[in-house]
């Protein structure tokens, strides 16, 4: 079964959009694959950094 997923509205300035939208056809995804991963990613390092600062 898939998981669920959580939908939501994101507004962003046209720019950031085309910077987005070339980048994830650089690395072959799509654009909402491609926030997805950015922001996996984001909080991976916050939390490695938590993990560095706050002892566990």
């Amino acid at each position: 079964m898939a998981e669920d997923r959580k939908s939501f509205l994101l507004r962003l300035p046209p720019a950031l959009w085309k910077d987005i939208e070339q980048w994830s056809a650089d690395e072959l995804r799509s654009v909402n694959a491609q926030i997805e991963y950015v922001l996996r990613d984001a909080v991976a390092r916050r939390k490695k950094g938590q993990d560095k600062a706050g002892g566990g």
